[in-house]
């Protein structure tokens, strides 16, 4: 296999057009670079200079690998420029991963406030609802936009950071009888039928709300489930039933209905940002943490 250093000590012979010149110019002495010009000749299997007059002249297959070596020699110092726009956060890619509602009322203002700051790191954004920490730990992704419950998840590899709470709202139809409260007990609506409650999943969610239901004291009468909160609002409009919808769904909200705040007890979503550790304190993932803390709190 060819060595690349001896492949730049050619390149500085046929540029320089001696030994001795090639010696000086790289701080060796004449004897060293003509051991590694022979070594090169032999990793090669041809001769690589031919003596001309008191001079040395590159064979083609001199000037090939001396041309190759200055390549060789602009992409390494390429490299390190680009690597150093990144460590610097001026450059690179940020992979991230985000659940439906988080594409609403987080992902789009933080995203639009970092490029503005950050023109040239690029961000794959994707939405995805399922295996975004297992994703970031296999390497898949560098932060993920997740719910925590009780207690934070350990995970090698992976640093979660807190970004904000996110409390649910209930929504009613603009005729609904409550719709003139501005804080609605959530016990109220135990009568009620429900949209999008998902009481039969066994997420993060859906168990956070499950035990906003059991405090109140009552279990929900399903009418129908629904994937997405403004299509929740649709069916809430169409008077089929109330739903609890997180504050971060409802930046867009339905005609048809009214938002008011829930308490006793008041659902509250934790938001936290999963990041891979190998990228979590380059200058760009911080900045975008702290853009998605910003814009969640």
């Amino acid at each position: 296999m060819l060595d690349v250093r001896r492949m730049q000590v050619l390149r500085a012979v046929v540029t320089s057009g001696s030994v001795s010149a090639a010696a000086t110019n790289l701080g060796y002495t004449p004897s060293a670079i003509s051991q590694q010009l022979s070594t090169l000749e032999r990793e090669a299997g041809v001769p690589l200079l031919e003596k001309v007059g008191r001079g040395l002249k590159p064979t083609p297959a001199g000037m090939l690998l001396a041309e190759r070596a200055g390549q060789i020699s602009e992409l390494l110092s390429s490299a390190e420029v680009e690597l150093a726009d990144i460590r610097a956060g001026r450059t690179g890619l940020l992979r991230v991963r985000f659940f439906h509602t988080a594409s609403v009322g987080l992902i789009p203002a933080a995203v639009a406030k970092f490029r503005a700051e950050h023109p040239e790191v690029q961000l794959d954004l994707q939405m995805q609802e399922v295996g975004l920490v297992d994703d970031l730990a296999a390497g898949e992704s560098d932060v993920a936009i997740v719910v925590v419950g009780s207690r934070v998840p350990e995970r090698r590899g992976v640093r979660f950071v807190h970004l904000g709470d996110d409390p649910y709202r209930v929504v009613l139809p603009k005729n609904h009888p409550m719709a003139e409260q501005d804080c609605i007990d959530l016990a109220q609506l135990a009568a009620e039928p429900w949209v999008n409650s998902a009481v039969s999943s066994d997420d993060i969610c859906a168990q956070l709300l499950q035990e906003a239901y059991a405090s109140a004291g009552f279990k929900p009468k399903v009418a129908l489930e629904t994937d997405g909160s403004y299509s929740a609002q649709g069916f809430v409009a169409a008077e089929l039933g109330v739903a609890l919808v997180p504050r971060l769904g409802l930046d867009v909200v339905h005609p048809g209905v009214v938002v008011r705040a829930v308490r006793r007890p008041e659902p509250v979503r934790r938001l936290y940002a999963a990041v891979r550790e190998a990228v979590a304190d380059r200058p760009a993932t911080k900045s975008l943490l702290a853009t998605l803390h910003e814009v969640a709190s």
